[in-house]
């Protein structure tokens, strides 16, 4: 039976405050920097805006349900002025954002030396992503209380870990009907165990994240040390046999992006050639947010899972044309595309 497509999102959300400097100073020195950027930014906020531009098919059509459920600081100026505008204009609910009054908002302080030709320092500040997202219950809450079932459940890795494993346990379970599209970004360094890890619907990873969960499985068949080991086609059968996870999907930068069902279909596709890289930034964000966008409408139409080995590819080549336009941009947010682009 068809519903309303809907997405949580649940993650992330931070203020990045982003210096350019021909070089960093030496301690106890001051020197005069090119430029501040002050952007919205969070893996959790990123993806959901993703996944609410990517449901715009026309600027006057959401075709997607995109909720989010976070924690920002009390009477943030940044977060009203900035990230709220942002995620409500790409078309997120923000109603399951907390203002709590335990620590501030989340941030990064990015230093961008531009004599060493754009090397990043960064510094984080977890702030209420940590101290504002430990109730699994009333995250549980949040999510049951929506006007619109939740049929897909958006997860990344910059809020509590076992926050994150205790939502993972309960929508992968029989008690839930919401599919899980897990993005370990980053790899928590405990890793995540089986136990939370089992019947993910969507496992999407990187290159380097790629090499770290084959770590957080204990006794991983084939031994993955470094990015240069990582054979996509070898590993993605073991998530699916030892975590039961349905479709793993490995995004291999400019090289494209591979994809992996439990039913035994594999495939490939080509990055997207472009004339010039401008900002990575969100770039991996886009692609998660698109693909879920895709799934969540396919997940709607209350078909199972193995007929969406039809539609896979074709969602990973618009879910990777998204991340091209997204690296021709700068910035994270603002750089990602809408759907009618």
């Amino acid at each position: 039976m068809s519903t309303i497509p809907h997405i949580c999102v649940v993650g992330s959300l931070n203020i990045d405050f982003v210096t350019f400097t021909p070089r960093c100073p030496e301690p106890g020195e001051t020197l005069t920097a090119t430029s501040l950027l002050v952007t919205a930014g969070g893996k959790g906020a990123n993806q959901a805006v993703a996944c609410g531009r990517a449901s715009f098919v026309s600027k006057a059509h959401q075709d997607v349900i995109v909720s989010m459920i976070g924690a920002v600081g009390p009477n943030d100026p940044y977060y009203l002025t900035l990230l709220r505008p942002m995620l409500e204009d790409s078309g997120v609910s923000t109603r399951g954002i907390e203002e709590t009054k335990e620590s501030q908002t989340g941030s990064a302080t990015i230093i961008v030396e531009n004599g060493a030709g754009g090397e990043n320092r960064i510094l984080v500040v977890p702030g209420a992503n940590h101290s504002g997202m430990n109730d699994v219950d009333k995250i549980l809450a949040i999510t049951k209380s929506q006007s619109q079932p939740v049929g897909v459940v958006v997860m990344q890795g910059e809020i509590p870990r076992l926050t994150v494993l205790a939502l993972l346990q309960h929508f992968n379970g029989p008690a839930s009907d919401a599919h899980v599209i897990f993005n370990p970004a980053p790899v928590f360094p405990e890793g995540v165990p089986l136990t939370a890890l089992v019947d993910t619907s969507v496992l999407i990873m990187n290159e380097t994240e790629a090499v770290q969960m084959t770590g957080s499985i204990p006794k991983f068949p084939v031994s993955v040390q470094t990015e240069a080991d990582l054979k996509p086609e070898e590993i993605a059968p073991y998530f699916h046999t030892i975590a039961k996870i349905k479709i793993v999907l490995i995004t291999l930068g400019a090289k494209g992006v591979f994809f992996s069902t439990s039913n035994g279909k594999q495939g490939f596709v080509r990055g997207v050639a472009i004339d010039k890289v401008v900002d990575t930034t969100a770039a991996g964000d886009t692609f998660v947010g698109y693909f879920a966008t895709t799934f969540s409408k396919f997940v709607a139409t209350g078909a199972t899972l193995d007929k969406f080995d039809v539609e896979i590819e074709k969602a990973v080549q618009e879910a990777n044309a998204a991340a091209a336009i997204c690296v021709q941009r700068r910035g994270a947010m603002q750089s990602i595309p809408f759907a009618y682009e």
